[in-house]
């Protein structure tokens, strides 16, 4: 089970799912049923917990090389590598779209296709192994989510499901970078050329500040949009301590800051989360 659990990656996967339910829950409108909404998150995180997987698969050869990834199952034997996986893979794609489109419309499902697909073609297979910039577009994953939860609510995508869409997009190269820095041996072991490897880590560094500062200046514009108090709040909280990381690992680039960096992206992108999801329920059931 811990295998299965690591191969799938279920804990990006829920993630991801959550960033889903913050589009839905952002958007305004009459909403969708609890269902609906519970269909539409599974669907989601199966599908992107197949991209996680096709990501394991494809990239062996690159995780028996990296330290941090010795012990992936395909790596260790654990899971045998063969064919059959990337037609489960497939057929799991495959479920997680038709249940996305059936629960709620094709909109909807595109959005779940397209994110599993950036993830573990876009990303994995075309950008990784060839540009400094594979994460940057990596990212669209994540944002392919928020905009599947918004389109379950309406196909017509609002601002406010398009903003939070660009500020996960954004959000995405901080929190990796920042993780390339503490193993860049490793990706220069491997051969992948992350930015820290290919143009250092003060270079990284800045570009981690930089994109921390505008991302956290849009989640905090979003509140001008919409949501209420509680998600500028958990905004401000979670990007005041992302900004002052990033700022650190800028100023004294280390692998100590730089996992500093990481933890505070994981608080801050949990707090958005969290607020977009909790303003949204309290808009919801003072409506109702």
């Amino acid at each position: 089970m811990k295998a299965l659990l690591n191969l799938f990656k279920l804990r990006i996967g829920v993630a991801i799912a959550l960033t889903a339910v913050a589009g839905l829950m952002v958007s305004p409108g009459s909403g969708v049923e609890p269902w609906q909404a519970v269909a539409l998150t599974l669907a989601v995180l199966l599908s992107s917990s197949a991209a996680g997987a096709f990501n394991q698969f494809y990239e062996v050869d690159l995780d028996a090389r990296m330290a941090r990834t010795r012990k992936r199952p395909f790596v260790t034997g654990r899971m045998r590598h063969h064919g059959g996986w990337v037609a489960l893979i497939v057929a799991l794609t495959g479920i997680a779209v038709a249940g996305a489109w059936l629960a709620t419309n094709a909109s909807a499902a595109l959005y779940t296709f397209l994110g599993a697909f950036c993830y573990a073609i876009v990303y994995t297979v075309w950008l990784k192994r060839r540009t400094a910039w594979n994460i940057v577009i990596g990212g669209l994953a994540g944002s392919f989510a928020v905009l599947a939860g918004a389109a379950a609510v309406s196909p017509g995508l609002s601002s406010e499901a398009l903003l939070l869409a660009l500020i996960l997009f954004l959000w995405t190269p901080p929190h990796f970078w920042s993780l390339s820095i503490v193993f860049r041996d490793d990706y220069a072991e491997a051969g992948v050329p992350m930015l820290p490897v290919v143009k250092g880590d003060r270079f990284a560094a800045w570009a981690i500040f930089a994109h921390a500062v505008v991302m956290v200046g849009l989640s905090l514009a979003l509140a001008l949009l919409s949501p209420g108090w509680l998600y500028l709040a958990c905004a401000a909280l979670g990007g005041g301590l992302l900004v002052w990381r990033a700022l650190m690992l800028a100023l004294a680039p280390s692998r100590h800051h730089a996992m500093a960096s990481f933890h505070a992206s994981l608080i801050q992108l949990s707090l958005l989360l969290l607020g977009t999801i909790a303003d949204g329920w309290m808009r919801a059931a003072l409506g109702a």
